[in-house]
């Protein structure tokens, strides 16, 4: 599968744009980069979750 860029266009209240920028800017990164960034490390933690939850049914653990 061919990696590419797309645009994501999002509408939010003036509030969370602020704390967004503040967070963003703590971390020395713009809205987007901490944006992405946040969206990828919620998705490794999902992914890794699902995996613990399927070796420990796969080991009988509950």
């Amino acid at each position: 599968m061919a990696m590419g860029t797309s645009v994501l266009s999002l509408r939010m209240d003036g509030e969370l744009l602020d704390r967004l920028r503040h967070r963003a800017a703590k971390r020395g990164m713009s809205v987007q980069d901490y944006v992405v960034r946040t969206l990828i490390r919620d998705d490794f933690d999902e992914r890794l979750q699902s995996a613990v939850e399927e070796t420990e049914r796969s080991h009988g653990v509950t």
